[in-house]
């Protein structure tokens, strides 16, 4: 009886695509769009040319026609289909049904240095973006993986390019060494290298090696440790303040009064990652207390749901969010 049950709950739907090649892009190469679909939706699908049927549980169906249609859409309007962004979209709809995909993966930063847009990957994602442009101060705050720093970089880099500032300015507080760095070998530079080289990296995305090293030696692009900022007034910069769970109060309040006319600034952050010492607060924890509700100030939160790395990381931040629960909430046995 069960089985007959399940059996008439299944339904059935065809959707024929207009253009052909469109339609084997979407369905991947050796039909592994499909595969994948199939797995992670929980629905049978059958294609024969541009036609593709689906066949599941009512609401299994439903969702996957929908993103079928919206995911061909992208590909009508020239979106770069890979086969990452079909994780990210399945994620995107099942977290929101009424949500469209266009409105987030079209939603690009175009980085003109080197001729590439860069889209977001979730709604998270979306929603910091929105943010940057319409705030002076932003805060992000999530998990490793979640596009923090990355996406500030590329706003950074395309503000830049539009000549909307000046200058970039990149901070990351140097914690291990507690900001005292007069032991390590050679100049500042290669004094404070180590703890700078994630926001390197992510400049090197978004342009040439050589132009950056042009641009340094300017001083148009700056990568600085945290402790250096005191003094200063950053006018017409877009500033990016990286791993500011690590940042003191102090630091903190110093960092955001630097903010000049014409500026932005970025502060990113994981509040579950904070190396400080235990006797010294962090100062973003702190920042949320203190700044919310200010206008022109937002705070951005991500979660597992927003990782854009390899799908393990999902798992691997899933788990440690289970320990921390348990951690917290200690079963106390009876006697």
């Amino acid at each position: 009886m069960l089985e007959q049950k399940e059996q008439k709950e299944k339904v059935k739907k065809t959707i024929e695509l207009e253009d052909n090649t469109l339609a084997q892009n979407l369905f991947g190469k050796s039909g592994e769009n499909v595969k994948r679909l199939e797995k992670k939706l929980g629905v049978e699908l059958n294609t024969r040319g541009n036609v593709v049927t689906i066949e599941g549980g009512p609401e299994e169906v439903l969702l996957t026609e929908r993103l079928i249609n919206e995911l061909y859409g992208l590909l009508e309007k020239g979106y770069p289909f890979y086969t990452t962004d079909l994780d990210y979209a399945i994620r995107v709809i099942s977290g929101d049904r009424k949500v469209r995909l266009a409105d987030i993966f079209m939603d690009t930063i175009y980085v003109s240095f080197k001729k590439r847009s860069i889209a977001p990957k979730s709604i998270g994602q979306k929603r910091y973006i929105d943010a940057i442009r319409c705030c002076d101060i932003v805060f992000s705050i999530g998990p490793a993986g979640t596009g923090k720093t990355y996406l500030a970089m590329a706003a950074a880099v395309s503000a830049f390019a539009k000549k909307e500032v000046d200058r970039i300015i990149l901070v990351r507080p140097a914690v291990e060494a507690g900001e005292k760095l007069g032991f390590l070998p050679g100049d500042i530079v290669a004094k404070v290298d180590p703890y700078l080289r994630p926001l390197y990296d992510a400049l090197h995305d978004m342009m040439d090696f050589e132009r950056v090293q042009k641009l340094m030696e300017r001083g148009t692009i700056e990568v600085a440790p945290l402790a250096f900022m005191r003094g200063r007034t950053l006018n017409d910069s877009f500033v990016i303040l990286d791993e500011a769970q690590n940042s003191t109060i102090e630091q903190m309040k110093m960092f955001l009064t630097r903010l000049g006319f014409g500026s932005k600034a970025v502060v990113t952050g994981d509040i579950t990652q904070i190396d400080l010492p235990l006797a010294k607060p962090s100062g973003l924890v702190e920042a949320q207390k203190i700044l919310k509700g200010i206008e022109g100030i937002e705070f951005v939160y991500f979660t597992e749901a927003d990782v854009v790395r390899h799908p393990l990381v999902q798992e691997v931040i899933k788990a440690y969010e289970r320990l921390e629960r348990k951690k917290e909430s200690p079963i106390v046995e009876e006697a």
